[in-house]
């Protein structure tokens, strides 16, 4: 059934005037972007708020909430690149490539030595092709992914080109390794460990992911705030303290102040 014009008005009213803008929240391990949106609506009793870029209930860091028209700018803000911190672990691959999957197999991983494991992080840098996950959210014949997975059906996915833009080894201590990368969008953390491992021929799973950059915007900011502290902080200091206004992201990404 369509919505009426005034059904849509009084279910986006804007009660407190929240500006148009930006949020940098910091999610936390088991809560779904979903989720924070929700939080955020609210607090702010408001509900023209969508976000940038999902991360799974496993991961946590910087999810960007749009208010009001700064949505607009949601295809603009996901095309950005990201940064993450994620740690690995060698021996074992699950059904999800990450630590949340079901065990698919189990090898043994003490043949690889520091030498070989940065010698693969290597061989994933620059531009190269992944296949996506069947965990995830992609579309085939219009069915999500992950639902055919939790069905226990596996369908061919096409490879999708990616790049590694930098990637820093934070340590190795067998048979986990802590590292950060900087990668495009589209890019799946899972699949790199996952294809790492493989590399190794030892397999690998995701055990920890924290986004802690997406374009020019990042957790180091005096703006960003838990997604906990979301929970109880008022409008007001929303408003005063931690929404960027509209303008001053458009300037930040160059666009004209009278677009959008």
């Amino acid at each position: 059934m369509k919505q009426t014009q005034q059904q849509v008005s009084k279910r986006n009213r804007n009660i407190n005037d929240v500006p148009d803008g930006i949020l940098l929240i910091d999610k936390v391990e088991d809560m779904t972007s979903h989720d924070v949106v929700a939080i955020a609506r609210r607090q702010l009793n408001y509900r023209k708020i969508g976000h940038c870029g999902t991360l799974d209930p496993m991961a946590t860091g910087l999810i960007i909430l749009l208010l009001g028209k700064a949505t607009k700018l949601q295809d603009q803000l996901m095309a950005d690149s990201k940064t993450y911190q994620g740690g690995l672990t060698l021996g074992a691959t699950t059904n999800s490539q990450d630590r949340t999957g079901e065990i698919e197999q189990e090898r043994d991983y003490q043949h690889v030595t520091s030498e070989q494991v940065r010698d693969a992080f290597a061989h994933y840098q620059g531009k190269f092709e992944q296949i996506p996950p069947m965990v995830s959210a992609i579309k085939i014949d219009g069915v999500r992914l992950y639902k055919l997975a939790r069905k226990g059906q596996e369908v061919e996915r096409k490879a999708r080109k990616v790049e590694v833009l930098n990637y820093k080894i934070e340590s190795i201590n067998l048979p986990q390794v802590e590292f950060e990368v900087h990668c495009t969008k589209g890019f799946y953390v899972r699949t790199y460990a996952h294809d790492i491992g493989q590399h190794l021929n030892c397999g690998a799973h995701l055990h920890r992911l924290h986004r802690t950059a997406s374009g020019l915007f990042n957790l180091d900011s005096d703006k960003a705030l838990s997604a906990e502290t979301l929970k109880t902080t008022t409008v007001d200091e929303l408003k005063s303290r931690y929404i960027i206004p509209l303008d001053e992201v458009k300037q930040l990404l160059g666009i004209p102040i009278e677009s959008v």
